[in-house]
């Protein structure tokens, strides 16, 4: 069975996107909750400095739908293919 890659995509995206979301969120609440997380995730992401500002939280919650996005697609392609080869031998 092969996966819907826009789909799987879209949920991996979302996923991502809700846990950064969440994580800053509760960093907003309660200082520094999940601040190693989000400081691991300033370091990968340009632009995103970790500060625990309503304007930073956005631009990681974009950064990570778009990083979860992209690593889904990746992830459903490879699988895919491996699955494809696997029902073919």
């Amino acid at each position: 069975m092969k996966l819907n890659l826009k789909a799987f995509a879209l949920t991996t995206g979302i996923l991502w996107g809700a846990a950064m979301l969440l994580t800053g969120l509760a960093n907003l609440i309660w200082t520094g909750y999940g601040v190693a997380f989000l400081q691991l995730m300033a370091s990968l992401y340009p632009g995103y400095h970790a500060d625990g500002t309503i304007v930073d939280l956005v631009m990681g919650v974009l950064y990570a739908l778009v990083d979860g996005a992209i690593a889904g697609l990746v992830f459903g392609w490879l699988y895919n293919v491996l699955v494809g080869k696997r029902s073919s031998a």
